[in-house]
């Protein structure tokens, strides 16, 4: 389908001829002499939105004076918080929040059909890309039969969910499905998908170049900001509206410059490099802001370790982390396979629209900080947040700290492990997983943990048992080097098999551990750890049998599943002995970096990127058996567990409402900071115990097949209750209580899923009360989703993430902070108050409004509260019950005019 662009003025759009070809561009420099502003110090993550703007300016969504507002972007000195309407150009999903995007396409078909419109008004008008990566689990490993066994166990529990996607393929236009066993849509996405210039053609029929830009369903879409390609997370909900042609509206952000200087020394990762940056960035504050990498050191920074940065945007809270084009892009793009004429045309529009990371680069920033990459060490992140980095040297003691202070246990209990000859105490390392895009993308450090578990073979050691080991690379390509150069036989050795190509781990997918093991921490109720390559380690995330989880490179995943404990300092202690009783040490069995370059240069081809994607849609011929129908509408299964029509768009009137006051609500929860998306909507396991166990069992499903809450993201029942469900979220209104609890209308302890039930019986309204960087961590929708769906009108923190802030407004839920320095502590709350809001009537972006908390003893505080409704046209969202409502009432008002 042709793009259709807005402004068609010959003062900017220009021609640029590559080779044999010709194509049509949008000339920042032709604005610029066209009298629209200095757009020369922009910095080149901003000068993307700025081409943007100056494609689709239409006088309407976009005007001229949009374009010139990031002219005095640069003349205030990098800040104008102007409310733009950007259009990216394509949308990726994965399954776990593309079902539930799905599901919402295939309702609003069911409801513009009732709205008197046409089904076929439902479709992506720009590419979908949705890759099927985060349904395997690790159910076998170590073995080599583990691969496969997981792919079948995978295929058994997902069957409904992919006859729904394949379905959806084939009733949508513009949507493309990416088969299991392929890979993470992120390391698919930057190696494969993205083109950092992409063409169409537009509704003229003529070629046109422009920068590669997305919004994915995954908050680390931002990885491909590596590779130059602006992109960042949204969820579901307003993915979908920019699939269906809504614009994003944001207003231009902040861009924070960060300065990499010097080279990395001698033992260090790009993984180490990233941990350091993550907690530099969250000390520095950049929510809601670009962070662009500038500097002499991006001259010797590989871009598989740009795109290792690049990913962690998310755990560092910024929209993205950008990295200009430059010569490493162009090595990139031709060692992964693109075409030489893309390539090609890669660098001349780059350097003919003034994207390009020349000798002379230097934008102006609205602040700056500065790293020199030399002084990094080799390090860890945990027990609980990406932020919290522990040089490695400090890891041992560090953990002590966290035992005594943070998990309040003793070091040193032991419990005894039924039927095996070692004994369980706090501190063992109980999962030792190589996982994530985040840092199997890059094959300088997978190299450097094949030649870990090498050297470590060679010497005769093992994994200790208690380590549950797995490999799960982001691509096809990391298994053909791994194997190119014989390592795959090195980590086989040690445990490390293949088990399959997904997220796992990373996402809480790591399966069960051991029963018996599982017993024994149960029993000494002990503090077991995990150390994976990932990018998240929230409480509750990785394994219910897991308290403390540590990020950390692949080389050194594979030496704490040789060590097998956290209760050592790996710089200095022997990590383990040979079989004759020798020590081993970390230097013993770490690869240099000559070894290292050397294995990636000769292993890591571009026959092998194209010779993997191939045939990137195919699938193997489990895929190609999902049998599906043709039908535009879908027809919902009834006794589905796993897809169910949700009640967003059913009995919709044609005419939005108003926003009304809250009055007299309850609160539901008291949460304190850094409540992430995984303490509103876990992804993981559950059990038959939880008000989602109880659903499924009621309707005969096996607590077998229960599979995660991520898999049944497709139905609103199991997913509303699994709301603020995490086994770890710590309700304030109770004492000491872990889990998904609150107080019910009649003051007694029950679920959080029963009490939301009971106060919507009633018609009481409800309120959510929390910290801190409320919101933080993934993209997932259904944090927003089954608050709304819980009957909350209003979550009122001291602070918000950018995503689920956004995922709150586009499911018409108000967010409200805090104003004057009052947080839930300050002013006592303890859950029993009741709030009213008023003001909302005629609320406007960002204003503030009187809230009147009365308490238990009847007294009354008068605050003030800052609504989060940030944009003219949020207000409209919340107007019509959410973003979703308000194109679906839209298209079908096009409907009725065009009848008329």
């Amino acid at each position: 389908m042709p793009i259709t662009v807005g402004h068609d003025s010959a003062k900017t759009r220009k021609t640029l001829t590559v080779g044999d070809q010709t194509l049509a561009y949008y000339s920042i420099p032709a604005a610029q002499d066209a009298g629209l502003g200095d757009f020369s110090n922009l910095p080149a993550a901003l000068k993307v939105v700025l081409e943007n703007m100056l494609r689709f300016e239409d006088g309407k969504t976009v005007s001229v004076d949009d374009i010139k507002a990031f002219a005095e972007w640069g003349a205030k000195g990098g800040k104008n918080p102007r409310e733009i309407a950007y259009r990216p150009a394509r949308v990726l999903m994965q399954d776990f929040t593309g079902v539930p995007a799905v599901v919402d396409l295939a309702a609003m078909r069911d409801g513009i059909v009732a709205l008197g419109g046409d089904a076929q008004q439902i479709n992506p008008l720009n590419p979908v890309d949705l890759v099927i990566d985060h349904s395997v689990m690790i159910d076998e490993f170590g073995n080599p039969r583990a691969f496969q066994m997981n792919v079948d166990r995978e295929y058994e529990r997902n069957m409904e969910r992919y006859t729904f996607l394949k379905w959806g393929q084939s009733a949508f236009n513009n949507f493309r499905v990416v088969p299991p066993g392929t890979g993470i849509c992120h390391q698919v996405n930057l190696e494969y998908l993205s083109q950092t210039v992409w063409t169409d053609t537009d509704q003229n029929g003529e070629e046109v170049a422009y920068p590669d830009t997305l919004v994915g369903t995954d908050s680390h879409t931002t990885m491909v900001n590596g590779a130059a390609v602006l992109g960042w997370g949204v969820g579901g909900i307003e993915a979908e509206a920019a699939m269906l042609g809504q614009p994003i509206s944001m207003l231009i952000p902040e861009v924070v410059g960060f300065e990499l200087t010097g080279a990395m020394m001698e033992g260090t990762t790009g993984t180490d490099l990233v941990l350091k940056v993550v907690e530099m960035l969250r000390a520095k504050g950049v929510v809601g802001k670009f962070v662009e990498f500038y500097g002499a050191g991006l001259d010797s920074l590989p871009l598989a370790d740009r795109a290792t940065i690049a990913n962690m945007a998310p755990e560092y809270g910024a929209t993205c982390g950008f990295f200009p084009i430059d010569n490493e892009t162009l090595r990139y793009l031709r060692n992964t396979g693109r075409d030489e004429d893309r390539i090609a045309l890669v660098e001349a529009y780059a350097k003919e629209n003034g994207f390009w990371r020349g000798d002379d680069y230097a934008p102006v920033y609205t602040d700056t900080l500065h790293l020199d990459m030399g002084a990094i060490v080799p390090a860890i992140s945990g027990p609980k947040r990406p932020q919290d980095y522990v040089a490695l040297t400090n890891a041992k003691s560090a953990f002590a700290k966290e035992m005594e202070e943070t998990f309040k246990r003793p070091m040193g209990k032991e419990v005894a492990v039924a039927g095996e000859d070692y004994t369980m105490e706090s501190g063992k390392v109980v999962i030792a997983s190589i996982t994530s895009c985040t840092n199997t993308s890059n094959p300088y450090v997978m190299i450097g943990a094949g030649l870990v578990a090498r050297k470590a073979a060679a010497l005769g050691l093992d994994r200790k048992p208690w380590v549950k080991t797995s490999l799960a690379p982001g691509s096809q390509v990391v298994s053909a080097y791994l194997e190119a150069a014989g390592l795959q036989d090195d980590l086989d050795k040690i445990g490390f098999n293949l088990v399959g190509y997904g997220c796992t781990t990373c996402i809480g997918n790591s399966g069960p551990i051991q029963k018996e093991l599982s017993e024994a921490i149960a029993e000494g109720d002990l503090v077991a750890t995990s150390v994976l390559s990932g990018n998240r380690n929230f409480e509750g995330r990785i394994s219910p049998d897991v308290r403390a989880n540590y990020l950390a490179s692949p080389p050194l995943v594979v030496a704490y599943a040789l060590a097998g404990t956290m209760d050592i300092n790996l710089a200095t202690d022997p990590i383990a002995q040979t079989p004759d009783g020798k020590d081993v040490y970390l230097k013993d069995i770490w690869p240099t970096s000559q070894e290292v370059a050397e294995l990636v240069e000769a292993t890591v081809t571009r026959e092998a990127f194209q010779s993997k994607y191939a045939d990137v849609f195919k699938g193997d011929e489990k895929w190609q058996g999902v049998q599906t129908t043709d039908a535009e509408t879908y027809d919902w299964p009834a006794q589905s567990t796993y897809i169910q029509n949700p009640p967003y768009f059913q009995g919709m009137s044609k005419e939005p409402g108003v926003i009304t006051n809250i009055e007299g609500a309850r609160v539901l929860a008291l949460l304190g900071d850094m409540i992430t998306t995984d303490h509103i909507s876990p992804a993981g396991a559950f059990k038959e115990t939880t008000p989602a166990g109880q659903y499924l069992v009621d309707r005969q499903v096996p607590v077998r097949e229960f599979n995660s809450y991520g898999s049944r993201r497709g139905n609103h029942e199991v997913m509303m209750r699994g709301t603020f469900a995490n086994i770890r979220i710590k309700n304030e209104m109770l004492d000491g209580v872990e889990g998904g609890y609150t107080k019910g209308p009649d003051g007694a302890q029950t679920s959080i899923f029963e009490a939301a039930m009971a106060y919507q019986d009633a018609g009481v309204p409800t309120v959510i009360f929390g910290g801190e960087q409320y919101g933080a961590g993934s993209s997932r929708d259904w944090a927003a989703k089954g608050t709304n769906l819980l009957g909350v009108k209003a979550v009122i923190a001291e602070s918000f993430e950018r995503i689920h802030r956004s995922n709150l407004v586009g499911m018409g839920v108000i967010p409200f902070e805090f104003t004057g320095g009052d947080t839930r502590k300050s002013l006592g709350l303890t859950g029993d108050e009741t709030v009213s809001i008023s003001g909302l009537d005629t609320v406007q972006p960002l204003q503030e409004v009187p809230c009147t908390i009365t308490m238990a003893d009847g007294s009354v505080k008068e605050i003030t509260l800052k609504c989060r409704i940030d944009t003219a046209i949020e207000i409209e969202y919340i107007e019509h019950g959410g973003v979703l409502h308000y194109v679906l009432r839209n298209l079908a008002s096009e409907t009725a005019i065009a009848a008329e």
